[in-house]
């Protein structure tokens, strides 16, 4: 069929610095080029048109076959596109340091996309350039503390609290694992538990491992505040390489809720019925309560990991029995005394 007598195509058309778009109708290649050109005030000579998915170059060949409302982008002389990635690159960028003009430009890309991977690739762009990690009080982040009690004024302070309230429903756990042994055993189990609770207290209930302001060692997050998903129980590391701020944004921040401490040798199904038994066959025994403490509540026996790396299958890994009680210290030898000539 002879273009004349054909539909005009149309398309999305916008330059290359330009989030703004406008619709262009025509029979050809250098038709709509040239429209383009007029509406944006471009010179048609050295001027070409790009397809903004791929970069592909519309040309008079392939212009047909182009499906109806496809963007383009208009390039002038010595200009390139390599598709939508591009707009990422730019975005990356200045990814260091956002500004509200990177901000406004992500939302009217996203506003105008309709395509759902683009429409997620914006998305999360959108979240980076939006992200104030640097901030840390109230006063510069206010959204940051959107939903939180006004009582928290930093970000630190408020996942410290995060961590804290973590490590408190682990050792009401232990608490209510009193009525695991008989009532004669009871007094020292809880006595044994006592002794736990005033070390956490000493340790600020270790909150530290969520404090970005932490000294290292003592948290697990960089000095920025990210922190990487350490795998499930049955791994060194993590193959999905998650990870997460959620110093960064309040969307971060609530998502970072979903995160689990991890319990490797499980909390529930190993290490409470130990400290129980411990406690109901010490027969004289002293049992090594700070064992027991370190694997309920400390690095050595937790992982930080995220949601789709927690396994809730039955982790199979029991406390060590030769760790269970307290070595009994070697009888000093006595010194005979000195026999004097």
């Amino acid at each position: 069929m002879s273009a004349v007598l054909r539909k005009p195509k149309t398309f999305k058309l916008r330059s290359l610095h330009s989030e703004k778009k406008f619709g262009v109708a025509g029979r050809s290649c250098e038709e709509v080029l040239r429209k383009g050109c007029q509406r944006l005030q471009l010179p048609v000579p050295g001027s070409r048109l790009c397809l903004y998915e791929d970069g592909t170059e519309l040309t008079g060949d392939y212009f047909w076959s182009a499906p109806d409302n496809s963007e383009l982008v208009l390039l002038t002389a010595g200009q390139t596109w390599q598709g939508f990635v591009s707009d990422i690159s730019r975005f990356l960028s200045v990814f260091q340091e956002p500004h509200a003009g990177v901000i406004q430009a992500a939302r009217q890309l996203l506003w105008d996309e309709r395509a759902p991977l683009r429409q997620k690739l914006l998305a999360d762009l959108l979240g980076t350039v939006s992200e104030n990690i640097a901030a840390e009080t109230r006063a510069e982040d206010p959204p940051w503390f959107e939903g939180l009690e006004s009582r928290f004024r930093s970000k630190s302070g408020y996942l410290r609290y995060s961590c804290e309230s973590r490590i408190r429903s682990y050792l009401r756990e232990v608490t209510s694992g009193a009525s695991l042994v008989g009532a004669e055993a009871r007094e020292e189990y809880l006595r044994l538990v006592g002794s736990m609770q005033q070390k956490l207290q000493a340790a600020q209930y270790n909150s530290s491992y969520f404090d970005r302001g932490a000294k290292a060692g003592r948290r697990l997050c960089t000095p920025e505040g990210w922190f990487s998903c350490q795998g499930p129980f049955d791994v060194d590391d993590c193959t999905s390489r998650h990870s997460i701020n959620p110093y960064s944004n309040r969307e971060s921040r609530v998502l970072f809720s979903t995160w689990n401490l991890d319990h490797v040798i499980e909390k529930k199904r190993a290490v409470v019925p130990a400290l129980a038994a411990a406690v109901h066959d010490a027969e004289g025994r002293e049992v090594d309560w700070e064992y027991f403490y370190r694997l309920l509540f400390t690095l050595e026996n937790l992982k930080l990991v995220h949601i789709a790396c927690h396994k809730k299958t039955t982790h199979k890994l029991h406390c060590d029995p030769s760790r269970v009680y307290c070595t009994p210290a070697a009888p000093r030898r006595k010194r005979h005394a000195r026999q004097r000539l």
